[in-house]
């Protein structure tokens, strides 16, 4: 049973709420229902949205053409568009107990505005809102139908959950370090533009192949890449990376790429020998103590996964992503993470050149726009159409965000890190 620590709604709607009970009474006389309203409430809040609900196409998901309500009941069954690998959950749970202190309202500025915590959740389509401070749920929060049994996906989260299983297979010895030849793990890249790429290129998106990210040009590199999963043919996908020209040299240019992280996978399959969910799922998902299994998109029927995206998991499950994370990889006293990657890997990377990047190793620091006091070393994994997870050591704060957006980009009215700035300095006084 879930302690889900709730927004105070202290706001004058009573009385709708009474005609709404009302009226939901009035329909269960009138269709025969004897059920006892308290007792189907309850009912309904447990049970997971049904697999009935309809879902739009893939394309017109990166096209942005979806009406409020297809996002919703698409982004919460993401396992129905491609054939997926799960990542199976063990035994044992990670308890989550309640916060000493919950989240209350909070009020900030962002892009010229003042707003507060209600004006977040509904101008920015947040469908679950999760804030952890140390360890404990400060703030459990779903709209829309969901609940905390609804799995949601991640998009680009997917990218530092991938860098993060290098950094296992680093400490595994698996990997020997990242400064080794990506064609020594994928040897299929050998005389392609990926000679001479490192996989600490790879991690800085700067390995200098040519690639175009935009999701709504269907000419783009990123619009082959889905069509290349659409069309499910073993093998394409790599091909795909195969063909790519270069643009500059390893390690000078930085270029958002999700094909790279379709690369940085296939350098952790080849390592580990076995697929990237089994070893997710035997190294982190169920030694951590993961509540249910997730899911992850694959670019063939049983082919490697879309490292880069189509990760898709519960609120908490992600929440105890961000606490493993947080707290170093660190389990039954040992970290499974090499000494200092979390820092290492959420902190701005210098490139060859001597340009100081806005990126780590598919983390990104974190860059409020406003004066909120933002400790330097908070950082976050970003998604499209508003997946975040949030990070802040200082604080010892994970949040976790599902957008419902219809866009993969430009909808966020209200800037996300300034309302996570904002949640995580108003429990900076917050009891252990």
């Amino acid at each position: 049973m879930h302690t889900a620590v709730q927004l105070p709604m202290d706001r004058p709607h009573k009385a709708i709420r009474r005609l709404r009970v009302r009226l939901i009474g009035l329909l269960f006389g009138l269709c025969g229902f004897s059920a006892v309203m308290a007792d189907a409430g309850a009912e309904l809040k447990d049970r997971p949205p049904s697999h009935s609900e309809s879902i739009v196409s893939v394309r017109a998901v990166y096209d942005g053409a979806m009406t409020p309500d297809e996002a919703v009941s698409t982004f919460r069954h993401i396992d129905r568009l491609f054939p997926t690998r799960t990542i199976a959950h063990g035994p044992r749970v990670f308890a989550l107990p309640p916060a000493t202190k919950p989240v209350n309202n909070i009020h900030f500025q962002s892009n010229g505005r003042s707003w507060d915590l209600y004006d977040y959740l509904a101008v920015n389509r947040v469908a679950g809102l999760l804030v952890l401070k140390n360890g404990r749920v400060a703030l459990e929060q779903y709209q829309y139908g969901n609940t905390a049994n609804t799995h949601w996906m991640s998009m680009s989260v997917a990218k530092s959950i991938t860098s993060t299983l290098i950094a296992v297979a680093l400490k595994d010895g698996a990997i020997h370090s990242i400064d080794d030849a990506v064609t020594q793990y994928v040897s299929e890249l050998k005389g392609s533009a990926y000679d001479g790429v490192s996989i600490r290129d790879l991690l800085c998106m700067s390995s200098g192949v040519r690639w175009n990210e935009t999701y709504t040009d269907t000419t783009s590199d990123r619009r082959k890449l889905l069509d290349i999963q659409i069309g499910q043919e073993p093998g394409a996908a790599l091909a795909l990376m195969r063909s790519l020209p270069r643009a500059a040299p390893p390690g000078t240019v930085n270029n958002y790429n999700t094909g790279e992280t379709l690369v940085a996978g296939e350098v952790v399959h080849r390592a580990v020998h076995m697929p990237l969910s089994t070893y997710f799922s035997q190294r982190i998902w169920q030694p951590f103590g993961m509540e249910a299994d997730a899911s992850w998109w694959l670019a063939s029927a049983d082919g490697i996964e879309i490292a880069g995206s189509g990760f898709s998991a519960t609120l908490r499950d992600y929440g105890r992503f961000g606490l493993f994370f947080l707290n170093d990889g660190v389990m039954n006293g040992q970290s499974i993470l090499p000494n200092g990657w979390r820092t290492q890997a959420s902190s701005r990377q210098r490139l060859k050149t001597g340009t100081i990047m806005d990126y780590g190793y598919f983390w990104w620091p974190a860059t409020p726009t406003t004066d909120t006091p933002e400790p330097g070393d908070a950082f976050l994994a970003e998604g499209i159409f508003g997946q975040f997870l949030y990070i802040n050591p200082r604080e010892q704060v994970v949040i976790v965000a599902w957008g419902a957006r219809s866009k993969p980009e430009g909808m966020d009215i209200i800037n996300d890190q300034d309302a996570f700035a904002a949640i995580a300095h108003s429990l900076h006084d917050a009891p252990p």
